[in-house]
């Protein structure tokens, strides 16, 4: 896919934002219009039109004959017709080894059902204590953060507790925070759930871009490094592999 590059020096993110998109399309239908693909990624409108655009330039996109909205074009289909049929069930636990035996962070999987977190593997080599202040205080911690961009409404109506002198719980400065999260397609922690303990989570999703749960990197604040892009596209690499994994109640 040819996704120009000059998009404000994003490119890896461009690349993942145009596939959003054409899933979008799919789930939609033909004649997907731009802004319920906008509405159902989570993209900006005006980033949405512009790649939506390029799509339909590159011919992974098509625009309907009335021109009101989109289908997938031939390259898209041809790509559909090349590709194996990917697997309803994943074991995740071969794939957690795998990734584990590349960092030495804990990692763990999640999953979110009716709105609450679970964990569905932890790993053995790494002991994690506080682990209620992920389902109790949501606006506390990596995994919880990406759930409240999907649930903003699980944040409630009342004061945010404060677990830590790190926590976010002023209403503008967690808005603020759920938004980059919601940019960045990834949120992290440092210290605020637990002093001296740092997380990055990507989130787990269905073929249909459906949020199911997290997959998340925890180590000792100082050597987990959040913002570390290698880190991040590892664990998005594995959590596009774990799509079928998380969807157990």
């Amino acid at each position: 896919m040819s996704v120009r590059a000059g998009q404000g020096g994003h490119e890896p993110r461009a690349v993942q934002r145009a596939l959003a998109l054409l899933e979008a399309v799919a789930t939609l239908g033909a004649g997907a219009s731009a802004r319920d693909v906008a509405a159902l990624t989570a993209i900006p409108p005006a980033t949405a039109y512009r790649l939506l655009n390029l799509l339909v330039a590159d011919g992974y996109l098509v625009r309907v004959e009335d021109l009101s909205g989109f289908a997938l074009g031939r390259r898209t289909r041809e790509l559909a017709a090349a590709a194996p049929a990917p697997p309803v069930d994943i074991d995740p636990g071969p794939v957690l080894e795998e990734l584990r035996a590349q960092l030495r962070y804990g990692i763990y999987l999640v999953s979110y059902t009716g709105g609450r977190v679970r964990l569905v593997d932890r790993d053995p080599d790494h002991e994690l204590s506080g682990e209620s202040t992920w389902t109790t205080h949501l606006h506390a911690s990596a995994i919880g953060k990406l759930l409240l961009v999907q649930r903003p409404e699980l944040i409630g109506p009342g004061p945010l507790r404060r677990i830590t002198e790190c926590t976010k719980t002023e209403p503008a400065e967690l808005r603020a925070e759920l938004e980059r999260v919601r940019d960045e397609d990834a949120a992290c922690e440092v210290d605020e759930s637990r002093i001296g303990r740092s997380a990055l989570a990507v989130p787990v999703r269905t073929n249909d871009h459906r949020l199911t749960g997290a997959l998340t990197a925890i180590g000792r604040t100082g050597r987990l490094s959040v913002n570390d892009p290698e880190i991040r596209d590892l664990l998005r690499s594995y959590a596009s592999v774990l799509h079928g994994s998380t969807s157990v109640s």
